[in-house]
């Protein structure tokens, strides 16, 4: 199973951006998917999860300016984030808890994709 993650870069604060993360391979199943971020000497931390029912959360810092959403034909999760602001720098990272076609349910993370608010 592979993640790729698209849709970061360099935007100046008040502004939006959409990040992708598609699944592919041999997935039989997604639980659910989730989006991490890990700014510069920080830990990783958890902005928003979505459920295979479509059931979404968010990090406080990122409620009402972030949303998570999914296109589960293409097992592809977004992130449309807008009202960006500097504190919002950081390499976006996805995973998803999916089960192959093998039968076995893992974890799978992405390679990430920088998001940079500056002006």
């Amino acid at each position: 199973v592979q993640l790729v993650e698209s849709g970061g870069g360099l935007v100046q604060p008040g502004g939006s951006l959409r990040l992708s993360c598609a699944a592919s391979g041999s997935i039989l199943h997604i639980n659910h998917m989730n989006w991490y971020r890990q700014a510069p000497g920080k830990e990783r931390e958890l902005v928003a999860t979505f459920t295979n029912g479509g059931i979404t959360n968010y990090a406080n810092s990122v409620k009402g300016r972030f949303t998570a959403s999914k296109d589960n034909t293409k097992n592809t999760l977004y992130l449309q984030m807008n009202s960006l602001k500097p504190e919002d720098t950081a390499v976006y990272f996805c995973n998803a808890e999916a089960q192959t076609v093998a039968r076995v349910t893992a974890l799978f993370w992405g390679q990430g994709t920088q998001v940079t608010v500056s002006s």
